[in-house]
């Protein structure tokens, strides 16, 4: 990615002074964007919505964070995501909405240019199944 030599902390620089975004900020908002979009279900691969679930029996919060991976440049950001989509739902639609809320998101609160979001679909649910890991919307 042009510009990314600091995967850790975005810097924006104005005649007035710097803002440095982490990337723990960027996942966060990438997060959250990504629930938004009714179909996703869950957010994570089968091993890191495992250790959430384990977290949520031991009554610590979700991560927000969960399913996604960042690189982030001086000006510019790269998203991966791992969600699970409900059954029935079309995934290129329901992928399609993620990447574009996300891009949306993420550049209108950081002022970062989104080069790409790339969107990994770990799972399908399906109603009835015996699983309690789901956080997103219908």
């Amino acid at each position: 990615m042009p510009g990314a030599g600091d995967t850790e902390r975005a810097q924006l620089v104005t005649e007035h002074g710097r803002t440095r975004i982490s990337a723990g900020v960027v996942s966060k908002i990438a997060g959250f964007a990504a629930r938004e979009i009714p179909g996703v279900y869950a957010m994570g691969g089968g091993l890191s919505r495992r250790v959430g679930q384990l977290k949520g029996m031991v009554g610590a919060s979700q991560d927000s964070r969960q399913g996604v991976s960042v690189e982030v440049g001086e000006r510019q950001t790269a998203v991966d995501l791992d969600i699970v989509t409900w059954y029935g739902q079309s995934i290129m639609d329901i992928s399609n909405a993620v990447r574009s809320n996300v891009m949306d998101r993420v550049h209108a609160m950081t002022g970062l240019d989104v080069t790409e979001v790339n969107v990994n679909v770990d799972d399908v649910f399906v109603e009835g199944e015996d699983d309690d890991r789901g956080s997103g919307s219908r």
